[in-house]
């Protein structure tokens, strides 16, 4: 893609942003795997999502000017990144206009599955509530559930590739 800087190489587990740092750039994936994490190392880590080559990140500290909302972590070996700053944003949708509608597809999908995943919590929450005051015993589905969401959030290295 015209207009992003050279591609930069990073090894496995190697930390490409924190969560918290500026969100002056954002990424496009060449080559290997990029996990992005909340808590990263810390006791609540929690791996939100793991992204491919072709796909976007850090897109929204670019966007609006915001620090990081998390960490992202190479997980492959030799992960490479094309990196687009504020400065090569604007040739990027200038010259690349499929680039755009790329990365709007890709945020789009990414907001269906939080919005779809924010409300599978609400609901288990409000039936396991209804359920404990109602003096009743979980059902297996709804105890898998919330075995599902839990899961996500066991600490330390959930969901880190070893």
């Amino acid at each position: 893609v015209s207009g992003m800087t050279e591609p930069k190489s990073f090894s496995r587990d190697e930390v490409i942003f924190r969560q918290g740092e500026d969100g002056r750039n954002m990424f496009r994936i060449r080559d290997g795997k990029v996990g992005i994490f909340l808590d990263y190392g810390g006791e609540n880590e929690t791996k939100l999502s793991e992204l491919i080559p072709g796909q976007f990140f850090g897109e929204m500290g670019l966007l609006d000017d915001t620090p990081r909302s998390a960490t992202a972590v190479s997980l492959d070996e030799n992960t490479v990144l094309e990196i687009i700053t504020e400065e090569d944003f604007s040739s990027v949708l200038k010259d690349n206009p499929d680039q755009i509608l790329l990365l709007m597809q890709q945020m789009s999908s990414r907001l269906r599955r939080t919005t779809r995943d924010y409300a599978g919590v609400c609901c288990t929450t409000r039936e396991a509530v209804e359920t404990e005051q109602a003096g009743l015993e979980k059902s297996p589905e709804l105890q898998e559930r919330i075995e599902k969401y839990i899961s996500r959030c066991d600490a330390p290295g959930s969901g880190r590739q070893a």
